[in-house]
């Protein structure tokens, strides 16, 4: 038997509890109060012929007088995570399927369900909401008696007569379906039920099946207890002011020590850290670290966070320091057998950290990829990986189990390729004996490869040059190309 915890229309119900004058009153929610949308309607305003959807401006007009109240979606988010934690204390399964719709598992629990509806009242009482509590043995069941009254309790056996007079709006379905249905005669949810199913889902699609199973009392959906959150961070406020860079440091180092205190006591890793600087002018900033494998190491989380505040300037001393840990995972670290084959995760955590402070404006990622031309065959990004998939910048980690290239030998390495260095364009002169590059900048050439002809961007600005690789007497090979009647040197190997 699961406990049905139900607020018809809550968003409207928490916002009307700021008025408390208003028991006459017929209102309506909207997303904002000027050319909005209503998002719901209390009983009167629907009656009066208001509907969801709307403007505010159509549904002012068709429920006169109406009161219009503007959502605030951060405080009805944290009212029902309250009465969600109130709801802890009747069982530690709490099933929370929207805002103002939670199931309870009462398996296991004392007292009888007539009880179970007493305690949910007593622990939801003050936060002064027209909560409707009732039992059945599935979610669908359960808040279908809610409908039926406050503290219905519902029989497995009894599941199809209690729904039977219900109206088709208890499905929650679409307006459109709804009247539809209403067309075939069909009103009640006992009527649907009497449908057969198979002509009734060839018609209405493969959701009429559920909506049948729902008129008949069958809810097959699976109970989900929701996951606790668990909260761990530090903070240091009220206990003077640092304006020198070392107190603040040593500030974090201690902040840095109590969240890993906690999560070994917890067996968590953090895999996000959030560090909020309150200064003295009342200044607020925060600094985002994430890491390349989810650590509870003191050392490595003041590596990133000096990594990280390498680039910022404050403009007042820092008064207060707040270290919380946004996403934890658990704690464990996979292992490969040969080891030193790949690199150390926080090391590059750091070095990434670093470039971050820096700034995009002068760190930069080469990306190789297919062109003709030379200058096209790369790219420069704001670095965000690193060997592939290991690490992200902004705290998005890759499986641990995400291959690395193995480091070439010493043989393999010997016969390394040589990588064609790209320099800044520039006219030289150039010498021919025959067609060929005799002298590049009076130096004497030693052997040269080419031409290579390049002809591209045919269907915007034409090129057209004919490219040699040149081997100068000092030692020194590079790429030059020449275009028109002029040569220029490209790039040089290294």
């Amino acid at each position: 038997m699961l406990l049905c915890i139900h607020v018809a229309a809550f968003r409207l119900a928490v916002a009307r509890r700021s008025f408390s004058n208003d028991a006459g009153d017929h209102c309506i929610l909207a997303d904002k109060a000027d050319r909005g949308r209503v998002l719901e309607v209390d009983e009167r305003a629907h009656a009066l012929g208001a509907r969801p959807g709307q403007t505010v401006l159509q549904a002012c007009a068709a429920a006169g007088g109406a009161r219009v109240l503007v959502h605030d979606a951060a405080h009805a988010h944290a009212v029902w995570e309250d009465m969600l934690d109130e709801l802890d204390a009747l069982s530690p399964l709490v099933d929370d399927a929207a805002e103002g719709t939670a199931y309870v598992e009462m398996r296991g629990c004392d007292g009888m369900a007539s009880d179970w509806i007493a305690r949910a009242h007593d622990v939801l009482t003050h936060f002064d909401l027209p909560v409707r509590v009732a039992v059945g043995p599935n979610k669908f069941t359960a808040r279908a008696a809610t409908y039926v009254r406050d503290g219905c309790i519902c029989a497995p056996d009894e599941a199809a007569q209690l729904l039977a007079p219900l109206p088709l709006e208890a499905l929650d379905v679409e307006t459109a379906v709804v009247e539809r249905l209403h067309l075939l005669g069909i009103g009640t949810l006992g009527e649907l039920a009497r449908l057969p199913n198979g002509p009734f889902v060839r018609r209405f699609g493969a959701r009429a099946a559920r909506w049948h199973e729902y008129a008949r009392g069958i809810d097959p959906a699976p109970f989900r207890p929701r996951p606790y959150a668990l909260q761990i961070e530090a903070a240091a406020f009220g206990e003077g002011s640092a304006a020198q860079e070392e107190q603040v440091y040593f500030a974090l180092r201690v902040l840095a020590e109590r969240v890993c205190g906690d999560l070994s006591r917890a067996g968590k890793a953090v895999a996000l850290l959030r560090t909020a600087f309150e200064c003295e002018n009342g200044d607020m900033r925060e600094v985002d670290a994430g890491f390349a494998q989810p650590t509870a190491d003191p050392r490595t989380i003041l590596d990133i966070l000096r990594a990280k505040l390498e680039g910022l300037t404050f403009d007042a001393p820092i008064t207060g320091l707040r270290l919380q840990a946004l996403r934890l995972e658990e704690c464990g670290t996979l292992t490969t057998l040969f080891a030193n084959t790949q690199p150390d995760p926080q090391a590059l955590a750091i070095a990434l950290a670093r470039l971050q402070a820096v700034g995009d404006a002068q760190a930069h990622q080469a990306h190789v990829r297919p062109a003709h031309l030379l200058e096209s065959r790369f790219s420069y990004v704001a670095p965000t990986l690193c060997h592939g998939e290991l690490l992200a910048c902004h705290g998005e980690r890759a499986p641990l189990g995400a291959p690395v290239e193995p480091r070439p030998s010493e043989v393999e390495a010997s016969f390394a390729p040589t990588q064609l260095r790209m320099l800044p364009v520039r006219e030289v002169a150039v010498e021919l004996r025959g067609n060929t590059p005799a002298h590049v900048d009076a130096r004497p050439v030693v052997n040269c490869a080419g031409p290579w002809r390049v002809d591209d961007s045919w269907f915007e600005t034409p090129v057209m040059r004919d490219e040699y690789d040149v081997l100068l007497d000092d030692g020194m090979l590079c790429r030059i190309y020449r275009q028109g009647e002029q040569w220029y040197l490209r790039g040089a190997y290294d």
